[in-house]
């Protein structure tokens, strides 16, 4: 998450120096102002292209780590289902035998009377 806030510091600042240098160069332009507009707009252009390139790229980090992610908590997930099933399986096991006592000496408690 920390690569994504740095990314978008970068591209936040490249609009921002893209602005203003934008802004001086009209105000400073030594050329006509067509010609000013079509260095502008091909600025913008590659400028644009640059800003969705680097948001597909981001965007393809972000899914790749977010796979990584999950395939790590479906294992944890699937381990955890585990501990739990042995668990339950011993509390039966531990439970069954428990009562199988209490019902052996029941018994022999009723046979004891007769």
């Amino acid at each position: 998450m920390d690569n994504s806030k740095n990314t978008g510091k970068i591209i936040g600042s490249l609009v921002i120096g893209a602005l203003a240098g934008a802004t001086l160069g009209v105000l400073f332009a030594p050329r006509k102002g067509t010609k000013t507009r079509s260095k502008i707009t091909g600025g913008a252009d590659k400028l644009a292209k640059n800003l969705n390139k680097k948001i597909k790229n981001e965007a393809k980090d972000f899914k790749r780590s977010f796979s990584k992610e999950t395939k790590s908590l479906k294992n944890k997930a699937a381990k955890l289902e585990d501990m739990v099933e042995e668990k339950m399986e011993n509390v039966t096991a531990s439970i069954k035998e428990k009562a199988n006592t209490l019902l052996q000496m029941n018994s022999d408690h009723e046979f004891n009377k007769k």
